[in-house]
């Protein structure tokens, strides 16, 4: 049987170096904070509870994760001073205090840390039979990261940089700060850590030593890049290059065809079929998924929508919390705003924008249209330059197009108002009454011809430039 698995994630630290006024765990990458991340991986192993421990910005980091992730088993701690690593870990002993387990330690600001490295991390723990298990890593210069000691091949402690000796620096394996550890033990090793130390702080690191003295450490070797931390801006870019790259690679091995990665802005959770093909620039992001044999043109940004099987997205089309139907064709420049919901084989065109808009099967608007606010049928054509006038100032109002309708260009349906099946209305109208089904609704003032009144307009002109200035003016002038 399965040990039981807590989660503590360190999120308390300013981050000074970011230059910023918002605590470094919040800043984003691929669309979520930092944060987010390493608290992903330890939900995905089944940690329960999992603590956040704030300190800087407190309510706003606390306010963040909450809104990420509002079903999960989270429980808060707050380290009042920034105190070391050992000090923050000891917040979370009160959220804690019912638990019996073990703990998985990881840190806000290191975000590529993947599920496989924390599976590879229990079995190694399990495997040691010890209280305490760690992950290393070898960067090229490990100038400022802890070494790991060993004697025998046995890990025996971790020094920190600032204190350890010349022979000590020249260890290449460096600790990664990734601890599963034993709540029977952890508790009670954290309340004898001394902060009698290069920098004064209390060291979770001091615990390696404490659980070697009780039997083996396990540990397990990780790359760098995947347990690198966030320290700066620049960081912040490369750390977030790091984890396009990986995912982008893991949609083309599963069938996804990307023109240029480099360009590419696909956030986890984002789900796409196999076969479909996206163009340059695009970006993927929310809960979106996206099916088989589906063409996203360069540029195009979808949030939070489903796009069914076959559609073709042309180049900069916007789609938000929108559901596209199978085969349906959009764009370029269309704007699918909230609410859009289309059946299959619907032609959106150049800026057309919807809101709101529910449209039936094989219906079409191609150029230059508003739809908010609508119902429209199945079959349903509507020319260009039509809007649907759904606000009054104070409420919106809903438009309804019955199955067939042909709309002509530069109509503007004045809602609420219901146009009937097949019914047909004519070019430049203005709607604001109910059109029964099969007629005709035309709204247009008549056409009326002067003949000759361009040449009488251009007689009068050059009359006038003869005559001069009226009399009763004024001469200008200063």
């Amino acid at each position: 049987m399965t040990a039981p698995l807590a989660a503590v994630v360190l999120c308390a630290g300013k981050g000074t170096r970011m230059k910023s006024e918002k605590a470094k765990v919040l800043h984003p990458i691929l669309g979520k904070p930092i944060c987010a991340y390493p608290l992903m991986r330890a939900l995905e192993l089944g940690a329960s509870p999992v603590v956040p421990v704030v300190g800087h910005q407190a309510s706003e980091v606390e306010r963040s994760i909450r809104s990420h992730f509002p079903t999960a088993p989270l429980r808060f701690a707050l380290q009042k001073e920034q105190r070391g690593t050992a000090d923050a870990v000891r917040s979370a002993e009160e959220s804690l205090k019912d638990f019996s387990g073990r703990v998985l330690i990881l840190y806000g600001d290191v975000p590529l840390v993947r599920r496989e490295t924390l599976e590879a991390l229990s079995a190694a723990h399990q495997k040691s039979g010890g209280v305490l298990s760690l992950v290393s890593t070898s960067p090229a210069d490990p100038t400022g990261y802890g070494r790991v000691i060993r004697e025998m091949g046995k890990v025996v402690r971790i020094v920190e940089h600032k204190d350890a000796t010349p022979e000590q620096r020249q260890v290449r394996e460096c600790n990664a700060g990734i601890y599963l550890v034993e709540s029977s033990f952890l508790w009670k090793a954290l309340a004898n850590i001394r902060s009698a130390n290069a920098q004064g702080e209390f060291y979770l690191t001091d615990l390696v030593e404490m659980a070697a003295a009780q039997g083996p450490v396990g540990s397990i070797d990780a790359e760098f890049g995947e347990t690198a931390g966030v320290n700066d801006r620049v960081e912040l870019a490369a750390r977030g290059k790091e984890l396009q790259a990986r995912l982008n690679t893991w949609h083309m091995r599963n069938g996804v065809t990307l023109a240029d990665p480099a360009t590419t802005y696909i956030e986890e959770g984002v789900v796409i079929g196999a076969d479909t093909e996206l163009a340059p620039m695009v970006t993927l992001s929310g809960a979106t998924v996206v099916g088989r044999n589906v063409t996203i043109g360069q540029g195009s940004v979808l949030h939070a929508s489903s796009v069914a099987d076959g559609t073709t997205i042309k180049p900069y089309t916007v789609l938000e919390e929108a559901r596209v139907g199978e085969r349906c064709i959009l764009g370029p420049f269309s704007r699918l705003r909230p609410g859009t919901d289309l059946a299959e084989e619907v032609h959106l065109g150049n800026f057309v924008e919807t809101k709101k808009a529910r449209l039936g099967r094989g219906s079409k608007a191609n150029h230059l249209a508003y739809l908010g606010d609508a119902k429209i049928g199945s079959g349903v054509n509507v020319g260009a330059g039509t809007i649907t006038c759904n606000y009054d100032g104070v409420n919106k109002h809903l438009t309804e197009l019955g199955d067939g309708v042909f709309i002509g260009s530069d109509t503007q349906l004045v809602a609420p108002v219901k146009v009937g099946d097949g019914a047909y209305v004519g070019a430049g109208s203005t709607v604001t009454k109910d059109v029964p089904p099969g007629s005709l609704a035309v709204s247009r003032t008549p056409q009326v011809n002067m003949e000759g009144w361009v040449e009488r307009k251009k007689a009068r002109m050059a009359k006038s430039a003869e005559a001069g200035p009226s009399k009763s003016g004024k001469a200008s002038g200063g």
